[in-house]
């Protein structure tokens, strides 16, 4: 049994106990209304602060409010407020208040329309949901507000900036994030490192992961500890990471030099590393390149090769016929804009090639009725007719077009593909060396293959014989030359896409193509190949060995030197040519 004093006893404990549990209650409680006032209403779904209430953080008058929601936005890195911030570095969040009263933050967003008035519209700045629009020209209707939201302290300037650096990290563009990664990387801020290291755990594309992992250890390289600082360096040499070659090459070179032997010996074994890398990666680059200037050469050569090497027409003109394929591309591209919907603008390019078949083709036909049919077997006339020709053309087209215009090329040609580190290989580039390959299958095809070829090598190999059998050869030669001429432009279709196009864009290639023509062997496919990418290759080797404004220049001086002792030595070319083409030469 319990006595009077025991269960007093028992009580006074239970008391104390209480009063622990209600000081406990009210602690807990006060810190709970501090966190509501602090960071916004609870949602009763995921006991976090909403949206909203970030976005009136982000838009109050309160620089001390402003500033604690920058640090939360930064801490929490959630990538859906990152428009939103963006929009407050750059100006263009607004509080709007509209005729009810209703106050609502939105990004400002200012578009020209089709009939040239200027609009305003008001986007949500999470949803990016259109909310409204108005005339920028004009007042806003009566009742509604807009003012900006500014920066209201130095430290939330610093504090955004620093948080949109992170923030892009998990951006859902790959070159944002890529960009931000090596920006990250070259701001020697140890603080970046564990966001560096989240961003590298949740990344899934490959050079993304790179750059990630490049701006890790060049990070790293400041660490105090010298072990870090050398598997840094190690792992730089290993990952090729070239844009850490500069801030490697210091550390060896400037003060404060590195002061541990082993981590010297580390960054020097990464230097030699990565500059190996980069020469093996200049070489793949500048074959690229002249694979893809031989690619243009060869469709340039192909159709001289036909007109020059298998009827025997030095076409001097024929480097007007591309200037006539890129302005094709540029008038569909005009026509693509002006009349019809944007969704189908990069869609010009697959009715540009064939329009700029079919127009140079007729051009090239109405050449061969008109001047060159009158002057077969006098080739010094027919330079001189064509060469005063080219200058019409050119003319003429500085005269409707002007001086110089440009192709866009489609949205998807507009990046490439990267091989391996820091090489990226253009789609336009690539799309030209497909195009080269389509078009040799499809003369190789033509001549090879069908009646059309056949008819062509019969005029080509006897002319008066193959009159005899009933073949009309002046309908030949007028189809040939043609079709020679609409390879031209096919050709300048396909340079309208890296370069501009101005009248005189053919003078830049249709010397070398000769060249390509003559080296080869007149009238050869095969040679025509050979060539086109050697002569594109050496152009492309000798403009960085020569260096200087004039390297391209002084390398298409020395390329036409090596051209002339080479003929010396075998004048008929690489492959001798055959039929009427060797006869004329005879």
């Amino acid at each position: 049994m319990l006595t009077k004093q025991r269960v007093q006893i028992q009580l006074g404990r239970l008391s104390w106990t209480m009063v622990v549990c209600l000081l406990t209650s009210a602690l807990l409680l006060g810190k709970a209304v501090e966190l509501v006032y602090a960071e916004g209403p609870v949602t009763a779904e995921s006991g976090q602060p909403d949206a909203s209430s970030y976005l009136q953080g982000l838009a109050s008058p309160d620089p001390t409010i402003q500033l604690t929601t920058l640090k939360t936005l930064g801490d929490i890195k959630d990538i859906a407020f990152l428009p939103a911030l963006t929009a407050l570095y750059d100006g263009t969040l607004h509080v709007w208040k509209d005729a009810s009263g209703s106050e609502k933050v939105v990004i400002l967003l200012r578009n020209i329309e089709l009939d040239g008035r200027e609009t305003m519209s008001f986007l949500h700045p999470l949803t990016g949901v259109e909310l409204g629009k108005r005339n920028a020209a004009g007042a806003l209707p009566e009742g509604e507000e807009l003012e900006m939201v500014a920066i209201r302290s130095v430290e939330g300037r610093r504090v955004l900036k620093a948080g949109l650096d992170l923030l892009r990290l998990f951006d859902p563009d790959v070159v944002v994030r890529r960009t931000t990664a090596t920006k990250l990387g070259n701001a020697k801020d140890l603080s970046v490192l564990p966001a560096l290291d989240q961003a590298l755990s949740r990344e899934s594309d490959k050079w993304v992961r790179h750059a990630i992992e490049e701006a890790i250890n060049q990070l790293r390289l400041s660490d105090p500890d010298p072990e870090v600082r050398r598997a840094a360096a190690i792992r730089l040499g290993e990952i090729k990471g070239m844009r850490a070659l500069s801030h490697l090459k210091a550390l060896l070179t400037e003060e404060p030099l590195e002061p541990s032997d082993t981590v010297r010996v580390a960054i020097q074994g990464a230097i030699d590393s990565i500059e190996s890398y980069q020469s093996f990666q200049s070489v793949v680059g500048i074959t690229f390149s002249g694979i893809s200037l031989g690619s243009i050469l060869f469709i340039m050569g192909l159709g001289l090769a036909i007109t020059y090497g298998l009827m025997g027409v030095i076409n001097m003109a024929h480097g007007e016929m591309m200037m006539i394929g890129a302005y094709t591309a540029f008038v569909l591209q005009e026509a693509f804009f002006k009349y019809l919907p944007p969704s189908l603008h990069d869609s010009y390019i697959f009715l540009a090639l064939p329009a700029a078949f079919v127009v140079t083709g007729a051009v090239g036909l109405m050449l061969e009725l008109t001047v060159i049919r009158f002057l077969y077997g006098r080739q010094l006339e027919t330079l001189l007719a064509t060469w005063g020709v080219s200058m019409f053309l050119q003319q003429a087209a500085r005269w409707y077009f002007g001086d110089l215009t440009s192709v866009n090329p489609p949205t998807w040609m507009r990046r490439g593909i990267e091989p391996m580190v820091g090489l990226v290989l253009p789609y336009t580039r690539i799309f030209i060396i497909g195009l080269a390959a389509v078009a040799l299958l499809g003369v190789y095809l033509l001549f090879s293959r069908t009646r059309v070829g056949l008819l062509v090598r019969a005029v080509t190999q006897n002319r008066n014989m193959s009159a005899c059998v009933g073949i009309s050869t002046r309908k030949v030669d007028s189809w040939t030359f043609a079709f020679g001429s609409a390879l031209a432009g096919i050709a300048g279709c396909a340079i309208s896409l890296i370069s501009n196009v101005d009248p005189e864009v053919g003078k830049s290639y249709i010397v070398e193509s000769f060249m390509v023509v003559v080296v080869g062997g007149v009238g050869k496919l095969a040679g025509t190949v050979v060539s086109s990418m050697v002569i594109g290759m050496f152009n492309k080797v000798l403009e960085p060995l020569i260096g200087g404004t004039g390297g391209a220049i002084y390398g298409k001086l020395f390329i036409l030197v090596a051209i002339i002792l080479f003929l010396q030595v075998k004048p008929t070319g690489l492959f001798p040519p055959k039929g009427r083409a060797a006869q004329v030469g005879s």
